[in-house]
């Protein structure tokens, strides 16, 4: 797949990318992005979820009423779960819930989720950039450029740029990571994947080892 680079502006530039067939043009693994992205939103849960059992309450462990001759159900003391205030029978409790992938499935998610965007012409090659300063209205001013400032999109450089990646901090639709921190989740949440042009190289030297 050939695709033409664009400048900061989003003009159309003399050079061209090609994108390898072996990362932009298999055959999706469905299963493999569900079980990546699976895996994503697990090991980003806190798992500190926490409710009280019975034996936590505080108070007396008196039993409240005599067992029968009393014409009422019968109880215990007030810490039981039927009662206001009392513990919960089989509470949450805190709990990791993150789990292991193997690194092949990984790529191959990866690789279905470009793969998909490029069917769906939905990635763009910039040229590579870098801001003077850090504002939020140059990286918003970058996104109008190649109309995709209503858009959530995804843009990933090939190495750390600080003016860049807090540029777009403030922006809830725009997302700056680097290309080995590339991941299914964030390639299928954002609209636009736009890949600067030194990245095109690093995505591929990492997904084709």
């Amino acid at each position: 797949m050939e695709l033409k680079v664009v400048n900061t502006k989003g003009a159309e530039t003399a050079k061209k990318v090609v994108l390898n067939d072996a990362i932009y043009g298999v055959e999706p693994n469905d299963h493999a992005i569900y079980l990546d992205v699976k895996q994503f939103m697990a090991n980003n849960r806190q798992g500190t979820h926490k409710s009280k059992q019975r034996n936590e309450i505080a108070g007396s462990s008196k039993k409240l009423k005599r067992q029968k001759g009393t014409g009422g159900a019968r109880a215990g003391n007030k810490k039981s779960p039927t009662r206001i205030g009392g513990g919960r029978a089989f509470g949450p409790e805190p709990r990791d819930y993150s789990f292991k992938l193997n690194k092949k499935l990984k790529k191959v998610a990866r690789v279905s989720a470009l793969t998909y965007k490029a069917k769906n012409n939905n990635i763009t090659v910039l040229e590579d950039f870098s801001f003077d300063t850090i504002k939020t209205k140059n990286y918003n001013e970058l996104m109008t450029n190649l109309k995709v400032a209503d858009k959530k999109t995804l843009l990933v450089l090939a190495e750390s740029n600080k003016n860049v990646y807090l540029s777009s901090r403030n922006l809830s639709k725009a997302k700056v990571v680097i290309a080995s921190e590339l991941n299914t989740y964030d390639i299928l949440n954002a609209s636009n994947l736009i890949l600067v042009e030194s990245s095109v190289k690093e995505i591929e030297n990492l997904l084709s080892n």
